[in-house]
């Protein structure tokens, strides 16, 4: 994983003018367009791990996509580090927060954090400023939960009073 860009794929192929990746998740997905100097929109593909359903949307730099799809996060942010292929490989997009239950019925997991395309992109949109600077270093923990709280993320999934 080269955040956000992944070397193995983990649910999410994007596509710009010329190039193909792997997103590693949805959140490094829709932080592309954001992060990518010659690309104004990326194509973000993938389906509903409950239905199978596909998806594809056009995630731009000026406003979310719209869709009624939902984002489920598993593993809190407190843990994301402890495997970060298992974390990524778990920011999903779904058809719905019915299909969320579905397949958390269905695998035997609990409930993380839902969250709607606007919120997403909200939170995807300027994570990774800079980071194809050199000399980037990534946010220390204080700062991102401060970003959290900004861009509209609550709870103590997040480190934040609910």
């Amino acid at each position: 994983m080269a955040h956000p860009f992944a070397s193995v794929p983990l649910g999410f192929s994007v596509m710009g003018a010329r190039t193909l990746w792997w997103g590693g998740c949805a959140w490094d997905s829709f932080a592309m367009p954001h992060l990518l100097q010659d690309e104004t929109d990326v194509l973000v593909a993938t389906r509903c791990p409950a239905c199978d359903t596909p998806h594809a949307r056009v995630v731009g730099r000026e406003a979310p996509p719209h869709g009624d799809q939902v984002a489920h996060f598993l593993v809190p942010m407190a843990r994301a580090w402890d495997d970060v292929v298992r974390t990524c490989g778990n920011q999903r997009l779904f058809c719905s927060t019915d299909c969320v239950g579905t397949w958390l019925r269905r695998t035997g997991q609990e409930l993380g954090y839902v969250m709607d395309l606007g919120t997403l992109w909200r939170f995807a949109r300027d994570w990774y400023t800079g980071r194809l600077e050199p000399g980037y270093t990534r946010r220390d923990p204080a700062s991102a939960t401060s970003y959290f709280a900004e861009v509209g993320l609550h709870g103590s999934f997040w480190g934040l009073p609910d």
